[in-house]
């Protein structure tokens, strides 16, 4: 059950929650500008885009956005809160608009050498990290994706993190199938997208433990 805010609360956390969504917008345009891939749940829009000029990178994420709210809500029989499903909804095509815009800023950047692609990618695992632990410390909402793996684990009973992990391997698999049936290359998915997959999660947990350990700091130098 979702615990009660008080306005002043609920537009700090909403605040809060809406600049973990551009840093982690900024941390996959960094991962698309390397061309190593980029993270599982954003590889398919992003291999379709390539595809397909009919959407934007954005426009395409939020198809897919779409889709995995239609998932969530046949999942759960119906039976879900359509109050946060609305939420959703609003903050995936933000999300979208978002991602587009990050691309965008960062459109005059050319990287040429295999190091500064790298380098870029490494970068993009860590802002979007960065993002999505913001995203955590707002409490508020959840993307699609992320609720829709959510729900799934509620009705199967498996954990969560596994059900996450299937579908970034789903992810990874239906964009390098669309790249090579498409375009004869691995573009959308390369090995940034597996090691994104596996290092973000990892800098979520560094970033947990950086503010776990100021925060006990500063409980101790007020006693």
């Amino acid at each position: 059950m979702q615990k009660k805010y008080t306005l002043p609360e609920l537009l700090r956390r909403y605040t809060l929650f809406l600049i973990g969504l551009f840093i982690a917008s900024m941390g996959v345009a960094f991962s698309t500008k390397a061309g190593l891939g980029t993270s599982p749940v954003a590889s398919v829009p992003y291999s379709v885009s390539l595809v397909s000029p009919l959407f934007t990178f954005g426009g395409w994420l939020n198809l897919l956005s779409v889709l995995q709210i239609i998932t969530q809500v046949v999942v759960l029989k119906f039976k879900c809160n359509y109050a946060e499903i609305a939420v959703q909804t609003v903050l995936a095509f933000v999300y979208g608009y978002l991602t587009n815009l990050s691309c965008w800023l960062i459109r005059g950047i050319v990287l040429t050498a295999y190091p500064m692609q790298f380098l870029f990618m490494l970068l993009g695992c860590a802002i979007l990290a960065f993002g999505i632990w913001i995203q955590f410390k707002g409490a508020v909402a959840m993307l699609p994706g992320e609720a829709m793996n959510r729900a799934i684990s509620r009705v199967t009973g498996k954990r969560y993190e596994n059900i996450k992990i299937l579908f970034d391997i789903l992810y990874i698999a239906v964009s390098a199938a669309i790249c090579l049936i498409f375009l004869r290359q691995l573009e959308g998915v390369r090995e940034g997208s597996i090691i994104a997959a596996v290092l973000v999660g990892t800098i979520i947990k560094f970033y947990n433990r950086i503010f776990d350990r100021a925060t006990s700091h500063k409980r101790k130098e007020r006693i």
